[in-house]
């Protein structure tokens, strides 16, 4: 399936006309022609490739999945591999999808690997910013852009309210030690993750916006300078959160040991007093004469050493801050 648009002077001129008809409007002045593909294999994208003099190596990474976020540059045109990313708010997982772009002076051509990526999110910021459609081709990467990187912005967001709610957990009173460990591992996944297509767009925004591209008009060169910031933004966000899920992680796993050290302290202090009746009954269970052996005050002096005795060690752990 493949979708088509022609902007001509800056107007929508024509939509979902055939691929075939491409070649016949490239040669019109002040026209720019964007070409959808979804999931396309080489033989697909072969007859637009020689119209348009794509290199095989673009066209071969276009193809094939899991490419880095880049820029690469041919004599003809330029090739440029980027994500979208989507958070699943409930099991803090990121998804994202993955975009081949041939960027020629006169066409954009956009290849998604599969349907998840919103083309049409993309065509409604084009049609809500019609009035900078002169820019011609840096107008219809820019928008594309835009949709990315709004994109990274609000995973970041989504993660930094997840973050702090993981936080407040961590200092509650009762805590599901499981249930928070794995929301700190599935959190700092997707960090990692988002980092990976995040850093690389900084040099990918920052390369299209260079004057030999000739994307970046002067008309156009605000807006890609603003997609830039986002983009640093979102990255330098992304840093610190992954750097704030570790701390929280290894706060964490700081209180448990605290918690199991003052348990310990209270299990030792409870065992050393319960082991002073023990001694005392033990000593006074002998089989052989002793102090006030068989005789009343012998069981009352027992008892009293007991009483004396506990209750020493129990204030003494008390003063300690043991118990």
């Amino acid at each position: 399936m493949s979708r088509t648009r022609l902007y001509r002077d800056g107007v929508l001129a024509a939509e979902n006309f055939p691929v075939a008809d491409i070649s016949d409007y490239l040669p019109e002045t002040d026209t720019a022609v964007w070409l959808d593909m979804c999931a396309p294999d080489e033989e697909d994208l072969a007859a637009i490739s020689e119209e348009l003099g794509l290199h095989r190596l673009a066209v071969e990474d276009a193809v094939h999945e899991h490419q880095r976020p880049k820029l690469d540059r041919y004599d003809t045109h330029s090739f440029l591999t980027a994500y979208a990313v989507r958070l699943d708010e409930r099991t803090a997982v990121l998804t994202d999808s993955e975009l081949a772009v041939f960027i020629t002076p006169k066409a954009l051509v956009t290849v998604r690997k599969s349907d998840d990526f919103a083309i049409e999110e993309v065509v409604a910021r084009w049609d809500s910013a019609a009035e900078l459609a002169k820019g011609g081709v840096g107008f219809l990467l820019h928008g594309l852009l835009d949709y990315i990187v709004d994109g990274y912005f609000e995973a970041v967001q989504s993660l930094d309210e997840q973050i702090e709610e993981l936080e407040d957990m961590v200092f509650a009173d009762r805590v599901n030690h499981k249930d928070m460990q794995r929301r700190s591992l599935a959190l700092r996944k997707s960090l990692v993750r988002l980092r990976r297509v995040v850093l690389p767009m900084r040099e990918v925004v920052n390369a299209l916006m260079r004057p030999s591209l000739r994307l970046a008009s002067e008309e156009m060169r605000p807006y890609y300078q603003d997609v830039y910031d986002h983009v640093l933004r979102a990255s330098e966000w992304t840093e610190s959160l992954r750097d704030l899920v570790t701390t929280i992680r290894e706060t964490q796993l700081t209180i448990q040991s605290n918690r199991l050290n003052t348990i310990m302290k209270k299990v030792t202090s409870w065992a050393a007093i319960i082991a002073v009746p023990t001694a005392v009954t033990g000593f006074y269970g002998q089989n052989v004469p002793y102090p006030g052996f068989d005789q009343n005050w012998g069981f009352w002096v027992s008892t009293v050493a007991i009483v004396i005795i506990s209750a020493s060690l129990y204030a003494l752990f008390r003063r300690k801050d043991w118990l």
